[in-house]
């Protein structure tokens, strides 16, 4: 009887062992998961979105200085047409050449920005965790880098006072791009944008605002003649 009573005791013991075993296992599990998610993955987050801004910020403008800058006039783009006395009565815009420049320059830095998908960013465990003393040390957080979708180009043009008579006409590309940082346990989507003059020159002659017209650009263009003039 005694020994029978031993047994079940020790059963017990044993299993009460193992499910207090078990108990701590799942509550270290999950005090893992709170402290990455309230504290390693908004760390990881951030600096995965600045090393990917400037990736991508970097490979749009050296896309855009070696395949399109070196090609683009700014004549080729924009008409400047003036009257006998040399007043400006037209500034018309090329709308078939910017639609071309546009689309090549959408395709060509698609392409470049492949080259992102090749790259792992490590982010040592003590830089995520916010240490300064230990930010180069621990395992690597391995992220990586995806374009997804289109990328979005726009024409845009700045106006700027020059001198007497003179103003300073710039065109430049707005490139937006779609980059999903994947990290392990979690990815997440965001939004580059980056500004690249391509194309300018120096307006002589006074343009007045009731004469200033852009035809033929059917929205493909964007701004105003007085901004930056204010």
């Amino acid at each position: 009887m005694l020994r029978k009573f031993g047994r079940r005791f020790g059963g017990r013991r044993r299993l009460s062992g193992k499910f207090l075993l078990i108990l701590i296992l799942v509550l270290i599990t999950f005090f893992l998961f709170f402290l990455i998610e309230n504290n390693i993955k908004p760390t990881i987050e951030s600096i995965a979105k600045s090393k990917a801004n400037l990736t991508a910020v970097e490979i749009i403008n050296k896309t855009i200085y070696d395949d399109v800058l070196q090609t683009t006039k700014y004549d080729n783009l924009i008409n400047v047409q003036k009257d006998a006395q040399q007043r400006i009565t037209l500034i018309q815009a090329n709308s078939i050449e910017i639609s071309r420049l546009i689309s090549q320059t959408g395709i060509k830095i698609k392409e470049a920005l492949t080259q992102i998908e090749k790259q792992v960013i490590e982010i040592p465990l003590g830089q995520a965790l916010g240490s300064y003393i230990f930010a180069a040390y621990g395992p690597p957080n391995k992220v990586r880098l995806l374009p997804v979708g289109e990328v979005e180009v726009k024409l845009h043009q700045d106006f700027y006072e020059a001198g007497i008579n003179q103003t300073r006409h710039i065109l430049y590309l707005d490139v937006s791009v779609l980059i999903k940082v994947v990290v392990p346990l979690f990815s997440e989507e965001f939004v580059v944008n980056t500004k690249a003059p391509i194309a300018e020159t120096i307006i002589v002659g006074d343009v007045p605002n009731t004469l200033f017209r852009l035809e033929g650009i059917d929205g493909l263009l964007k701004g105003s003649f007085y901004q930056g003039l204010n």
